[in-house]
């Protein structure tokens, strides 16, 4: 990973930075990104070619190229092993017009300069806060997923990955996990985040009628 990475104010409609009265202001999700892999974000000047880095086009590279060769992908998975297949066998090899080297020839003069990766990915998930209910679900997307009951009443976090599998936490411990599904599909149960709940209704349905002709 490189010490210092240029940055332009906008990434196909994602901008990692804005300038207000001239001072560059960092999105804080892009900040979380540098913290992680230990990075230092400079801007781009605005209007200001030469303060960018010499890789452009890459969409339109993919498009073009990864995307014509592979056009079926069976799950996230999937496509990160083509990529890998692809970046090993097609781009890597081609010849930079400028440097007169290829990606792998380059990377390898670059190599011993860059910081190693982290032992841990970024955690790239949708993060939101939702409240338990009474009985004990809680509301993602137009469906219902359970929780464990105690947790009834309580606000939890939420985290949403790629392949739409849910997270759901309290006090950062993990707590539930599901995959996400339609409404369509009925509300998503794990029995025994409500076995207590049922418990308490079966000793409701078995009390003795003794017990309440004590109240008379």
């Amino acid at each position: 990973m490189a010490e210092l990475l240029v940055q332009e104010r906008d990434i196909n409609g994602f901008a990692p930075l804005n300038w207000y009265n001239g001072k560059v202001v960092f999105n804080s999700g892009f900040l979380l990104l540098a913290d992680h892999y230990n990075f230092l974000p400079r801007a781009c000047r605005p209007r200001r070619a030469r303060t960018k880095g010499k890789v452009e086009r890459m969409v339109k590279y993919l498009k073009e190229n990864f995307f014509v060769r592979y056009r079926r992908f069976d799950s996230f998975t999937h496509v990160n092993q083509q990529l890998e297949q692809w970046i090993a066998d097609v781009a890597d090899k081609r010849e930079l017009r400028q440097f007169k080297e290829t990606p792998e020839q380059r990377f390898a003069l670059e190599q011993e300069h860059l910081q190693p990766l982290p032992d841990t990915d970024f955690d790239t998930s949708y993060f939101d806060i939702r409240h338990v209910s009474w009985d004990s679900y809680i509301e993602v997307g137009g469906n219902r997923y359970s929780v464990p009951e105690a947790l009834c009443g309580q606000p939890v976090s939420i985290r949403i990955s790629l392949d739409d599998e849910l997270r759901i936490y309290s006090n950062e411990r993990l707590v539930a996990s599901h995959r996400l599904c339609s409404a369509s599909s009925g509300w998503q149960t794990v029995p025994e985040h409500h076995a207590p709940l049922w418990q308490q209704v079966s000793q409701v349905e078995h009390r003795p009628l003794s017990a309440y002709e004590e109240l008379l």
